[in-house]
């Protein structure tokens, strides 16, 4: 089978990879020796390593797999060829940063009894050599990839449900789910070990996941150089056997016998935190217990006679973060439990020490909903100033967000701003705060102006809008009340309107406001911003913001907004972000038959106001 890729010419560029010695020995030659030429490489250390001709081999079957199959058919028997050849290394080739990457690709592409038996070899006849393997840099992806394999648990026996009988089902999965509970029962026996080392806290993670009955997607994907989200994985409900349930509570019972390393060590932290959330997903009764447990745990080590431990974990790098979880996973009553025991009076300190703002605002947060996010609110609010001194603008933004979901507090928000700002007296004033709250720059600053009495008479272009003040105006764009917001905006000149229209943060901030806005107060904004409809469907971010413009827009607005556009049609229609605002607002169409147009637009505009309503 592997001829094929003898034939085939390298894929694109193939010439650039580094060739090792012995790399043009034939998959046939391979098979003859039986694989033993593998167990004969030395590295350094007298650890044995895969020898030139099998890495070879492994980058070639690497590159047929890139190059994809014509059936099925081809597929299971070039599968079957290549698991030949890992029998009797499997630990070898695991073991190997070529080996690795291929088993990691076909492993998915094999049956659950061949994944099985993979599993079998590399963690020998007792499972023991699982540890070795699964702490290790490349070992450990393949028994991550392995372990996940079990989502095929039930596509296995809907695809042969016809040619097989139940108990044939059960045993093809049975391999696998076998090693699976031999794996876990290796983690809980050697758990410290395991839940410390880098490599091997991922592989307790991803078992951890396929315990409960759910995958995240495989850690391989990932793009080397990409920015990385700070957004957790997306998980997907997988079917498990029985067994699973019960081994979850085995290992997490397990687990919580070393809670201790879960405050010291992060990579200990980051499997606890892994263990709770899933838990939180699958098993709610069980995350409940371990949540308790957790906190009980917390709170009873020894600090400062009067001063409550959760305060020097709060300001511990792996031990917040843990914090940070339960706080986001807690019922209310622990979250009340967690602010009047242990929170109440300190929330100020904390939020302006570096590592313990984060916890504060997962707390904010979680308490908006609550009736104790008022006396949140209330001891925070004394530190407005001292938080935005401090940079620690995540808090505030948080604030602002969980003050739109809970009423209560908006105007008192609001008001504390305007004086944090020093935009509150006079009153005048007041119509300077966006650009303020945008710049996150007090009065004097952004004015230049040195005397306490300074107007805004002298303008000053719109700048320095930032990530966390656009966060923060469209936080307080969902208030109840927010003419002072919109009374600002419509003081912008169109000039400024344009900058902030095109700008990565401003765009949303603009955005924001136009779409919440009455039909009466948009109307009044768009009004200052004719003249710069061209230049905003010419730029990539203002494209868009014109769009959400048009959706929101009464016909009578969108026929203002086509009416500047489509003097500029030649202009529009060959750049390249305003040829699609050309074809989405069908201008054309406007240009020639208008009247049928106009009649389309009243229709689309009805349906838009029959759903609002409906949702409302």
């Amino acid at each position: 089978m592997l001829a094929k890729t003898e034939e085939r010419k390298p894929q694109k560029g193939g010439g650039k990879k580094r060739r090792h010695p012995g790399e043009d020995g034939e998959g046939g030659e391979r098979k003859r020796r039986g694989g033993k030429e593998g167990e004969k490489g030395q590295g350094e250390g007298g650890r044995k390593r895969l020898d030139a001709l099998s890495v070879g081999y492994f980058r070639r079957v690497g590159e047929r797999l890139s190059e994809g199959f014509e059936d099925n058919e081809e597929r299971e028997m070039f599968v079957e060829n290549v698991l030949i050849e890992v029998k009797g290394k499997a630990a070898l080739v695991a073991l190997d940063q070529t080996g690795s990457i291929t088993l990691q690709r076909l492993l998915p592409l094999s049956s659950p009894d061949q994944v099985g038996e993979v599993l079998a070899e590399l963690g020998g006849e007792t499972g023991s050599d699982f540890k070795t393997v699964s702490c290790d840099r490349c070992g450990g992806h393949v028994v991550e990839s392995a372990v996940r394999q079990m989502s095929k648990w039930t596509e296995s026996s809907q695809k042969e449900s016809s040619a097989t009988t139940e108990e044939e089902e059960e045993e093809s999965c049975g391999v696998l789910e076998a090693q699976v509970l031999s794996l876990s029962q290796v983690v809980r026996d050697n758990c410290a070990e395991f839940i410390k080392h880098i490599h091997g806290s991922h592989v307790v993670r991803t078992l951890l996941h396929v315990l409960a009955g759910c995958v995240g997607p495989p850690r391989t994907e990932s793009r080397p150089g990409a920015k990385e989200r700070n957004i957790a994985p997306q998980l997907t409900d997988i079917e498990i056997p029985t067994s699973f349930w019960y081994e979850l509570k085995n290992l997490t019972d397990t687990l919580m016998d070393y809670i201790n390393l879960s405050v010291t060590d992060a990579i200990s932290s980051a499997v606890f935190q892994t263990m709770l959330t899933t838990c939180h997903r699958k098993r709610p009764k069980l995350c409940k217990q371990l949540l308790k447990r957790i906190m009980e745990y917390l709170t009873s080590r020894n600090a400062a006679p009067g001063v409550s431990p959760l305060l020097v974990f709060l300001k511990d790098q792996a031990a917040s973060r843990l914090i940070e979880t339960i706080i986001q996973l807690s019922p209310k009553s622990l979250l009340r439990d967690l602010y009047k025991n242990h929170l109440k009076g300190h929330l100020v300190d904390l939020a302006l020490h570096p590592i313990a703002n984060f916890p504060i605002q997962r707390l904010t947060a979680a308490s908006a909903k609550y009736k104790v996010f008022s006396r949140l609110f209330d001891e925070l609010i004394q530190g407005l100033e001292a938080i935005l001194a401090a940079g620690h603008m995540g808090v505030i933004v948080q604030l602002a967000e969980s003050c739109a979901e809970n009423e209560e507090k908006q105007e008192e928000m609001m008001q504390c701003l305007l004086r944090a700002f020093h935009c509150a007296e006079p009153g005048s004033r007041h119509v300077s705060c966006l650009p303020l709250f945008m710049s996150l720059l007090a009065y004097e600053v952004y004015y230049h102006s040195d005397t306490a009495e300074g107007n805004t008479q002298t303008e000053v272009p719109l700048s320095s809008i930032c990530y966390h003040g656009s966060r923060l105006v469209q936080a307080l764009a969902r208030f109840k009340e927010r003419s002072i917001l919109l009374s600002s905006l419509r003081t912008l000149t169109p000039a400024d309107l344009l900058t902030l229209a095109t700008d990565p943060a401003g765009s949303h901030v603009l955005q924001a406001l136009i779409t919440t806005s009455s039909d009466k107060g948009r109307g009044k904004i768009l009004k200052r911003l004719e003249g710069q409809y061209v230049q905003m469907a010419c730029s990539r971010l203002g494209s868009r913001v014109l769009e959400a413009i048009w959706n929101s827009a009464s016909v009578n607005h969108r026929q203002s907004i086509a009416l500047e556009l489509v003097l500029s049609e030649s202009q529009l229609r060959s750049d390249q972000f305003a040829r699609h605002v050309w074809a989405k607002f069908a201008l054309s169409h406007f240009m020639h038959r208008r009247a049928h147009w106009q009649e389309i637009q009243t229709g689309e505009s009805k349906k838009r106001k029959l759903f609002s309503d409906i949702l409302e």
